[in-house]
C-alpha cells in the first residue's frame, strides 16, 4: 500500500520494556542493526509500573546466574543508560512470620551459598534492635545487603533512550498487527504505516507475547496478572531496606522523599486488553497486611493506587531462549512479576543468542520446550 514505510534491518524486536530495550542496546553495542516496535511508550507497561525491587534473594536457584549477571549491570547503571534511576543497594529484607519461615530462609541460604549473596539471618532481640519499626508478627528474616531498589519509571524508559542514542530505530505507538516468516526473514506489519523485514526476531512483548509464539507453533500457557500497587504520603524516614515476605505477600520500600511504595496483598482487575486498576478489595487487603507488618502506617494516607499487566507462566519462570520451530526467533517473556532486576541481563542474553547462537549464562531452565506436549 502506498505510504507504508518499509525497513530492512538485522534484528526486529517486539516490545520496548526493560528486556526488549536492553536487548536493543546490547545489540547496538555489538554493531548489529535493530528496529524495535512498542505498542505504547517504551517502559510504560509492567517494566515501568512495577514495585521497583532490585533483588536476587528469593529467586529460584536456576535464576541466580542471570540475577548475578544483572547485578553487575545494575552496578554500572549510570554509565550504561545515562542515569542512576534512583538505584540504591539499600538491602533487601525478607520477613519471616513463623519458625517455619525462618527454616525456609535458612534452607535458601544454604542452597544459594555458591552465589555469594551474603545472606544474614536476623531474629529475636537482634531483630527488635535493628528493626524497631516492624510489627510483632515478624519473628525474623533474611537480609541481602547488596540487593536494593530503583525507580522503574526512570530506569525502563532510559534503556530505550540509550538504545536509541546507540543507533537503534525505535517506533513507539506501533502495535504489531502481523508477523510472518518466509523461510528467510521475518516480516512485521504495524497498521498501514510500517513494515519491517529482518532475519532475526526477538519476542519481548510481555503479557502480549503469547500470540507471537503461537503464530510459530509454540503455544504457551501465558496468563495476565495485575498487581495491586499504592504509594503513601511522605512520612518521616524510618526504613532503609526494601521488604518482602517469605511465602509471598506484600512488599514495601521507602524512598528518600519519605513516601512508601507498596505492592501485593491482592490483585487488581483488568479493565480491557490494555488497562488495569487496583480495586477496593485489593487495596483493603494491601492496607491490612501493611499495617500488620509496619504499624507506623496505621494512619498513613495512600495518595495514589495503580496496577498494570504482567505475563505469568504456571511455573513462575520466564521463557528465555531460541524458538524450537523457527530459526532466528528468540523469546524473552513471562517474567511473572519478577523481571525488573533480571531484565537487563535477559536482554544481553538475547543479544548473545543472535550473535553467537548461544549464551554465556545458563538458560536451559527457561526453554520454551518445557511447554511442548510430550508425544504419546
Amino acid at each position: 500500500m502506498s505510504g507504508r514505510r518499509t525497513l530492512r534491518t538485522d534484528v526486529a524486536i517486539v516490545g520496548g520494556g526493560i528486556v526488549g530495550a536492553s536487548a536493543a542496546l546490547a545489540l547496538r553495542q555489538m554493531g548489529i542493526g535493530v528496529v524495535l516496535l512498542e505498542r505504547d511508550l517504551c517502559g510504560s507497561r509492567s517494566s515501568g509500573v512495577n514495585y521497583g525491587g532490585v533483588r536476587r534473594q528469593g529467586r529460584p536457584i536456576d535464576q541466580l546466574p542471570l540475577a548475578q549477571r544483572a547485578h553487575r549491570i545494575w552496578g554500572r547503571l549510570r554509565e550504561t543508560i545515562g542515569t542512576d534511576g534512583e538505584y540504591l543497594r539499600s538491602g533487601h529484607f525478607k520477613i519471616a512470620r513463623s519458625e517455619a519461615d525462618m527454616a525456609s530462609l535458612e534452607r535458601y541460604r544454604a542452597q544459594s551459598r555458591d552465589f555469594d549473596l551474603g545472606l544474614e539471618l536476623i531474629s529475636d532481640a537482634r531483630l527488635r534492635e535493628r528493626c524497631p519499626w516492624l510489627g510483632t508478627r515478624a519473628v525474623g528474616g533474611s537480609l541481602c545487603a547488596e540487593d536494593g531498589q530503583a525507580n522503574p519509571r526512570l530506569v525502563s524508559p532510559a534503556f530505550a533512550l540509550a538504545a536509541q542514542r546507540a543507533g537503534a530505530q525505535i517506533f513507539e505507538r506501533h502495535k504489531v498487527d502481523e508477523v510472518t516468516h518466509d523461510g528467510q526473514a521475518f516480516m512485521l506489519r504495524s497498521g498501514n504505516a510500517l513494515e519491517v523485514h529482518a532475519p532475526a526476531l526477538l519476542n519481548c512483548a510481555g503479557a502480549w507475547a503469547g500470540p507471537i509464539a503461537t503464530e510459530f507453533g509454540e503455544e504457551v500457557p501465558l496468563q495476565s496478572g495485575h498487581p495491586a500497587m499504592a504509594v503513601t504520603e511522605p512520612l518521616p524516614f524510618f526504613m532503609d531496606w526494601s521488604l518482602g515476605v517469605e511465602g509471598g505477600g506484600i512488599y514495601c520500600r521507602q524512598v528518600a522523599r519519605g513516601n512508601l511504595v507498596l505492592g501485593g496483598g491482592g490483585k487488581g482487575v483488568a479493565l480491557d486488553a490494555d488497562r488495569a486498576r487496583s480495586d477496593r478489595d485489593a487495596i483493603a487487603s494491601l492496607s491490612a497486611q501493611a499495617v500488620e507488618l509496619l504499624p507506623a502506617l496505621r494512619h498513613a494516607h495512600f495518595i495514589r493506587t495503580w496496577s498494570g499487566t504482567e505475563g505469568y507462566l504456571p511455573d513462575r519462570q520466564p521463557v528465555l531462549g531460541p524458538s524450537r520451530t523457527t530459526p532466528g526467533l528468540f523469546h524473552g517473556f513471562g517474567f511473572s512479576g519478577a523481571g525488573f532486576q533480571i531484565g537487563p541481563a535477559a536482554g544481553e542474553v538475547l543479544a548473545e543468542l543472535v550473535r553467537d547462537g548461544r549464551s554465556s549464562t545458563p538458560i536451559e531452565s527457561f526453554s520454551i520446550e518445557r511447554f511442548t506436549p510430550t508425544p504419546p
